[in-house]
């Protein structure tokens, strides 16, 4: 975005035809109001810069959490699975061991 030199917007010069009487004169309202219009232009430009750092960040935390959720989905599965083999390990055994004293 360009700060300077600033471009006026065109206008139809018939429909805004009223002559203004500024007081103080045209340059010194320019005079004071540059400086302040290039400082919020550069304010502008750093709150923009750090809402998209922010706006990064939150992208980067949200695929962050998906990845945490879809990891702890599958060591859940895996855990169950293992917890499960163990269950069906120790019923065959017990099972082994009553026939054999049959």
């Amino acid at each position: 975005r360009q700060i300077l030199p600033i471009v006026p917007k065109e206008v139809d010069e018939e429909k805004y035809s009223a002559e203004y009487l500024y007081e103080p004169s045209r340059g010194e309202v320019l005079e004071q109001i540059l400086p302040k219009h290039i400082n919020v232009q550069i304010f502008r430009a750093l709150l923009e810069s750090v809402a998209s750092e922010h706006g990064a960040r939150m992208t980067a935390m949200d695929s962050a959490s998906k990845n945490a959720s879809e990891m702890i989905d599958k060591l859940t599965l895996q855990y169950n699975r293992a917890r499960q083999a163990a269950i069906t390990k120790e019923l065959m055994e017990i099972i082994s061991g009553a026939e054999s004293i049959k």
